[in-house]
């Protein structure tokens, strides 16, 4: 099992240095540079020229690459010109609020999604499976933007249920209950929102697996053997179904942390996605680039967390 993890790593780190890489000949290409921003633009050219050059921005590319990924490897990202601070310190800050909404995204996603894949697989073609079938329909069909802008609208404006932004109630101490119960309160709508839409995948992929495990031949024998259905569902049918959605688990996760760029900015949540778009209109290079490499680096890891998953539950697929 070691030696299979090792070996995915191996694979996984040359995909970040590449990604590393092309990130940073992006950011080369876009207008402006680490100082943009930084200085008042009516100083003297001179002086600007001088501070150019001792941060080494007019030295080669791949010098500045080698600079810039050294940085990165010591948690140095640079320095935001629209907060004046730190990017890691500013990221840090807005890290833990994403990764409650995809945690609690992803736990309801999975408690919506495995018990309608399994009533819709267990009892295909009936009316429970195509009611299921339709909402799974409409789930594909509709953009999260739009379904987010109407929850919000419908719970958030219209009855006044939720909050409408941000991420606590303002004038809370943190630790209290009613600090954690305002943190809860303002992710609930939000999370709900991205789980009745990402969900719908997963009970797609169920379903399919669980109609064509129905018809093999271990099931057949099973049945032949006088297993119950009960036990012919649980332990057979519904086992041998996880293992696409084992599959999909890690990277499922890493979606949901940069799939939240627009839920956040739709209901105003201080997270990572919010400060994405932030940074991107207000062309604050360094955070955009740093959030850039994070989230590319969240889907390679969750790919690898994908396949450790899976080996996991199959240990076929492991490579001796």
């Amino acid at each position: 099992m070691w030696k299979f993890i090792v070996r995915r790593l191996m694979i996984a780190l040359p995909q970040i240095a590449l990604l590393s890489l092309i990130v940073f000949i992006i950011a080369l290409m876009m207008p402006g540079d680490a100082l943009t921003g930084l200085v008042d633009p009516t100083l003297d050219p001179a002086a600007i020229a001088a501070q150019r050059e001792r941060l080494g921005l007019n030295n080669p590319w791949y010098v500045q690459y080698g600079d810039w990924i050294s940085g990165v490897i010591r948690g140095d990202l640079g320095q935001s010109f629209r907060y004046k601070m730190d990017v890691t310190e500013l990221i840090g800050s807005r890290l833990v609020n994403t990764f409650w909404l995809s945690l609690l995204t992803t736990v309801i996603t999975y408690l919506i999604a495995l018990p309608l894949g399994i009533i819709s697989g267990r009892y295909h073609d009936s009316l429970r499976d195509q009611v299921i079938t339709g909402y799974t329909y409409f789930g594909f069909a509709t953009p999260l933007f739009i379904f987010a802008l109407v929850m919000l609208w419908i719970f958030g404006f219209n009855t006044g249920w939720f909050p409408t932004g941000g991420s606590v109630a303002p004038g809370l101490t943190p630790g209290t209950w009613a600090y954690v119960l305002s943190k809860i309160h303002h992710l609930l709508l939000p999370a709900l929102s991205m789980a009745l839409i990402t969900t719908v995948s997963t009970v797609q992929y169920l379903r399919s697996e669980i109609i064509d495990t129905k018809q093999k031949d271990f099931i057949i024998t099973a049945r032949s053997k006088g297993a119950s259905e009960s036990r012919v569902y649980n332990y057979h049918i519904f086992r041998n179904s996880l293992l696409p959605i084992s599959a999909l688990f890690g990277s499922d996760i890493a979606k949901l942390i940069s799939g939240t760029i627009f839920v956040e900015s739709i209901y105003s949540y201080p997270g990572m996605g919010q400060l994405f778009v932030e940074s991107i209109l207000q062309r604050d290079s360094s955070v955009a680039i740093a959030l850039v490499l994070l989230f590319g680096i969240a889907n390679i890891l969750g790919t690898l967390i994908s396949d450790v998953i899976l080996s996991l539950v199959d240990p076929r697929i492991r490579i001796k």
